[in-house]
C-alpha cells in the first residue's frame, strides 16, 4: 500500500479508571497544528471500559472524530489487549501520524504497536512539526541530552511518536464542540489474555510522591546548593509556596537530590506558572525542560549564568542565603 493512502493525525487517549491523562489533551494541541499543515483530520483513539465520555471530552479539546473500543476486556491496561486494539484500528483506517503520551503506559504501548505494525517510533519527543515533504519531524534529546535529534520516518507508515508530558501546551477546552464517534470492536476475550490484573496498588499515594509535571509552582535546586544537606531549604520554600521541589541534572548526578526530581531534556518537562531556579546555571539541557514556564525567577551568585537570559526576574546572590530569606519573608507575610 502506498503512503498516500494513509491520512489523518491520531492521538491515543490514555486513561486509568476512566480518568484521562492530561498529556492526551496536550497532544491534541500539537495535533491540531500537524493536522492543519497536512490538511487532514485530527482524531482520537479511546479504549477502555465505559469510557465513551472521553470521546466527547476529546471533541472539546479539538478532535473531530473518535474511534471507540469499549469492552470489559479493556477495563485495566494490559499490553496485549491494548496493543492489539490499537493495531487493529490503525491497520483498518490507516492514519499517517499516531501520537501517544510518553508515560510509562504510553511507552509500553507504543513500542508494542510499532513492532506489530513494522513501523518507526521516536520516543520521548519534545517538539513535532511537518516539513516541506509532509514528513513528521520528531525532535527529542539524544546523547544524554547533549544534543537535540530530529528524526523522520520516510519509508513506513504510520509515523509514530511518543511525546513527553508538559512538552506541549494544554489546548483551550470548548464543551460546545461536536464530533463523530466511530464504534469498533474486535474478537478478543478475557480468555485470550495471558496476564490478569489481581490488584491495583496506588504506590504514589502511599509513598507521598508528587507529580512534578503537573505542578503550578516548581522550586528547582542546582549545583549551587552545594550539598544534599541543603536540599531541605529548597523543599521548605516549595512547601511554603504550595509547590514541589525539583532539581537540575548537575544536582542529580552529584547525588544531591533524587533522580525523580530531575528537570531537563533527559529528565521531565515542566510548564508551571512559577519556576524558581536556585543555584541553577541554565545549561541548554536544563532550559529545554522548563523554559516555557509562565514566570521564571533565577537565583545565582554568577551574574553571567545563562539562566538569567530566560528569567523573568533575577537575583544575584548566594542561594543558601537568598532562599531562606525568601522563605522567612513569606512566613512573615502569612503571620500578619
Amino acid at each position: 500500500m502506498s503512503q498516500e493512502e494513509y491520512k489523518g493525525v491520531w492521538v491515543f487517549v490514555e486513561q486509568t479508571g476512566g480518568e484521562p491523562a492530561a498529556v492526551s489533551w496536550e497532544l491534541l494541541s500539537v495535533g491540531t497544528e500537524l493536522a492543519g499543515n497536512l490538511d487532514t483530520e485530527l482524531c482520537t483513539m479511546v479504549i477502555g471500559d465505559n469510557v465513551e465520555q472521553l470521546c466527547q471530552e476529546s471533541f472539546a479539546y479539538g478532535a473531530s472524530k473518535a474511534y471507540l473500543m469499549d469492552a470489559p476486556v479493556f477495563h485495566d491496561y494490559r499490553t496485549e489487549p491494548y496493543y492489539k486494539a490499537v493495531s487493529y484500528l490503525v491497520d483498518k483506517y490507516k492514519p499517517e501520524v499516531v501520537l501517544i503520551g510518553a508515560t510509562s503506559l504510553g511507552r509500553d504501548l507504543a513500542g508494542a504497536v510499532a513492532t506489530e505494525l513494522n513501523t518507526g517510533l521516536t520516543e520521548g519527543c519534545t517538539e513535532l512539526a511537518i516539513d516541506d515533504n509532509k514528513l513528521l519531524l520528531q525532535t527529542r534529546p539524544a546523547y544524554s541530552g547533549n544534543i537535540m535529534a530530529t528524526i523522520v520516518t520516510e519509508r513506513s507508515r504510520p509515523q509514530m511518536a511518543t511525546v513527553r508530558p508538559r512538552a506541549m501546551e494544554m489546548p483551550e477546552k470548548d464543551a460546545s464542540n461536536e464530533g463523530e464517534i466511530v464504534r469498533e470492536s474486535m474478537a478478543i476475550s478475557e480468555e485470550d489474555i495471558g496476564v490478569k490484573v489481581l490488584e491495583i496498588i496506588d504506590n504514589k499515594s502511599e509513598s507521598g510522591a508528587v507529580d512534578i509535571t503537573a505542578a503550578d509552582i516548581v522550586v528547582c535546586a542546582g549545583r549551587g546548593i552545594q550539598s544534599s544537606d541543603n536540599f531541605h531549604l529548597i523543599q521548605e520554600l516549595a512547601d511554603e509556596l504550595g509547590g514541589v521541589a525539583a532539581a537540575s541534572r548537575a544536582a542529580v548526578e552529584e547525588g544531591l537530590v533524587p533522580v525523580e526530581n530531575w528537570v531537563g531534556q533527559s529528565g521531565v518537562t515542566v510548564r508551571p506558572k512559577l519556576y524558581i531556579a536556585c543555584g541553577v546555571s541554565g545549561a541548554i539541557q536544563h532550559l529545554a525542560g522548563m523554559r516555557d514556564s509562565d514566570m521564571i525567577i533565577a537565583i545565582n551568585y554568577d551574574k553571567q549564568a545563562p539562566i538569567f537570559e530566560v528569567a523573568t526576574y533575577g537575583i544575584e546572590g548566594d542561594v543558601l542565603q537568598v532562599v531562606p530569606a525568601i522563605t522567612n519573608y513569606i512566613k512573615e507575610l502569612r503571620a500578619r
